[in-house]
């Protein structure tokens, strides 16, 4: 019989408690249930939170607001690959250097200082991080709207969810952070970031997190990696329990270079991954064992429970499948619905195009009676002069033409090049066509084919 505190449970969440009891171990149902309802009855959340736990690892779901980022930096083997700005060269460059030399040195002294004394007026604003998401969406934004959307994928959450994730799955965690006021990082984000050998390497073999450094977010990382220059990559691992950095690339650095640099700090650290993998078999073959125990002991119950379960599954699947089925066929609609919609706005954008009909007393003109695929007659005049297209995009603009069709003569039977094409890349006039001043012409709809 349940304990008094979970009577007033449904039975959906009965079972998630047995079964978060079962994939955690914890003996106390209270305990899991608290668990529980910490993450909002989100049983991977709350688990993935108690292997975290287990493991040392601040939380992902609730992070403690003022934890320090938990990255070692300290370590005195980190691969480092510092690029200088190129020397100038030629007596051209050397005289445009030292000209500009006092300027730069004024103007960023002058910076300096007035940072500097800011400081003293007001606390820098990006020391308090309020919206650390609203920081990193807001720099996609801008990266996305400068450089275009050819860049690696980036991590849509916080600091130190990336770095949860990159140990929770073991896997590499390359770290940019934007200067937005260094005269590199433009040509770094477009020409080495963005270059698809560059794009597909980082797609591929890591996860990827950036910010700009005048984000509160990205300055709280940068405070904690303490770069020297721009632009700046560190690559983050789980190395002796650790999320460590174990690489530092910082300066201009051209694409091929950088995909030798990334790969070669893989290379060199892919061993401390592979024993982390063997070890987390271990314990998960531990884990499993633990758990064969617990099922031999409640068998029957868990039969029944997994019986429920399935059934739930199948529930779910069913309902999921019509949801689909549902949104394809809606999709479906809009679709059509907008492909009319362009159709109509096309045929009154032609109307509005088309040159005035000539007066029947003009001798230059011409008139023409179309017969449409819906035994329709439609008559109008048009001039000599006149290309073919315009006799297209009349028809076209008319509500009960088809969308796709060609112009046919009687006599001779032939077709009209009315649209351009390989044989007629620009379409001949009227009297080129060989039209007379009276003429009959058939609308073939090619809707179909």
């Amino acid at each position: 019989m349940a304990a008094p505190e979970e009577q007033d449970l449904s039975q959906e969440q009965t079972e998630k408690l047995l079964q978060f009891q079962d994939l955690t171990g914890i003996e106390s149902m209270e305990q899991c249930r608290l668990a529980l309802e910490q993450h909002n009855w989100n049983m991977e959340a709350a688990v993935q939170d108690r292997l975290n736990e287990q493991e040392g690892v601040p939380s992902v779901f609730n992070p403690p607001p003022s934890r320090p980022l938990q990255v070692n930096t300290a370590d005195h083997r980190i691969y480092s690959y510092v690029v200088s700005r190129p020397q100038p060269r030629g007596l051209l460059g050397w005289g445009y250097y030292l000209i500009m030399l006092p300027f730069r040195f004024t103007y960023y002294t002058i910076l300096d200082i007035f940072r500097f004394a800011l400081r003293f007026i007001r606390p820098d604003p990006r020391s308090r991080v309020t919206d650390p998401v609203g920081d990193i969406v807001s720099f996609m934004h801008s990266f996305e709207e400068k450089y275009g959307r050819a860049h690696p994928v980036f991590y849509q959450g916080t600091y130190s969810q990336a770095l949860n994730d990159a140990k929770r799955e073991l896997r590499f965690l390359l770290v940019y952070l934007h200067g937005d006021d260094h005269q590199d990082s433009d040509e770094f984000c477009r020409n080495t970031l963005c270059a698809p050998e560059v794009v597909s390497l980082i797609n591929s073999r890591m996860l990827f997190w950036a910010c700009s450094t005048n984000k509160p977010e990205g300055y709280r990382v940068s405070q904690a990696l303490r770069e020297n220059t721009y632009p700046f990559l560190a690559m983050i691992m789980l190395k002796d329990r650790r999320m460590t950095v174990v690489g530092r690339l910082e300066g201009l650095i051209q694409p091929d270079d950088l995909i030798n640099q990334l790969t070669f700090i893989m290379d060199a650290n892919q061993t401390y991954l592979v024993s982390e993998r063997l070890e987390r078999s271990v314990r998960r073959e531990e884990r499993n064992q633990t758990q064969v125990l617990r099922q031999q002991q409640d068998e029957a119950y868990l039969a029944s429970l997994r019986a429920d379960q399935e059934k739930e599954r199948k529930k779910r699947e069913e309902r999921e499948r019509k949801r689909r089925k549902e949104e394809e066929v809606q999709q479906q609609k809009l679709a059509e619905e907008k492909r009319r919609q362009n159709l109509q706005e096309e045929k009154e954008r032609k109307l509005e195009c088309l040159p005035p009909e000539p007066s029947p007393d003009d001798p230059e003109s011409v008139k023409i009676i179309f017969k449409l695929p819906n035994d329709t007659r439609v008559e109008r005049r048009f001039h000599f002069s006149q290309s073919l297209t315009v006799i297209h995009d009349f028809l076209f603009s008319l509500k009960e033409s088809p969308e796709k069709f060609q112009i046919e003569a009687n006599f001779p039977r032939r077709v009209l090049p009315c649209v351009p094409s390989e044989e007629w890349p620009t379409p001949p006039t009227l009297q080129e066509a060989g039209l007379g001043h009276t003429e009959v012409l058939f609308v073939q709809d090619l809707t179909d084919e």
